[in-house]
């Protein structure tokens, strides 16, 4: 029956989810020493970025190869997300308790450096070889010069990020996709802008 054909939508459909679910497992697995956070987003993000280009492979293979070649670069950039998001989180928690619109303001801003400065900063380091503080003034520069694209994406994810808290179901649901999701729908926007970037770079040259 073609309803259950390699070729069908079904069958699509439930290998990618099956693929979703092993890179959360993955990537929550590597989680747990919370210092490699940020090495474990990074393999997340190397195996997205070819899951968005239909070109993965097997996915534990290539999700710990990615981790091992990314741990070194891949730590210093999940505590800077850490100190920024708790800055962050300072900022609107002095803003309740003191009702002050100083740190409200404050609050916005940082959210708002915090997001464009690390948004695509995880993709970028899965994809090219660069220097750190590179790495984070190219995810800069991309979300400042695809600004209405970027800003879709964080919309997207805000509706995603809602659904999977809407109620103890979907937050169960989540658990085992929910983080593969989020980086997931990061990697397919970013590696359109990659291939366009690219695309540029290539006509320039």
């Amino acid at each position: 029956m073609k309803f259950f054909s390699v070729d069908s939508p079904f069958y699509k459909f439930i290998s990618k989810l099956w693929d979703i679910v092993q890179l959360n497992f993955f990537w929550l697995l590597c989680c747990i020493p919370v210092v490699t956070a940020g090495a474990s987003t990074v393999a997340a993000c190397s195996v997205a970025l070819k899951m968005a280009e239909d070109t993965e492979g097997y996915i534990a293979r290539s999700f710990f190869k990615a981790f091992r070649e990314n741990l070194k670069k891949g730590i210093p950039l999940g505590l800077l997300t850490l100190v920024a998001a708790y800055a962050v989180y300072l900022d609107f928690q002095f803003w309740n308790a003191t009702e002050s619109v100083g740190f409200l303001i404050m609050g916005m801003i940082a959210a708002v450096v915090f997001i464009m400065g690390l948004l695509y900063a995880y993709p970028l380091m899965a994809r090219y070889e660069n220097t750190f503080v590179k790495t984070l003034k190219n995810s800069y520069d991309i979300s400042v010069k695809y600004f209405l694209r970027t800003l879709m994406m964080v919309f997207i994810l805000a509706l995603e990020i809602v659904l999977f808290l809407w109620n103890t179901t979907l937050m169960l649901i989540g658990l085992f996709v929910g983080p593969a999701i989020l980086i997931y729908t990061v990697c397919a926007f970013a590696i359109r802008l990659f291939r366009l970037i690219e695309k540029e770079s290539d006509n320039k040259a």
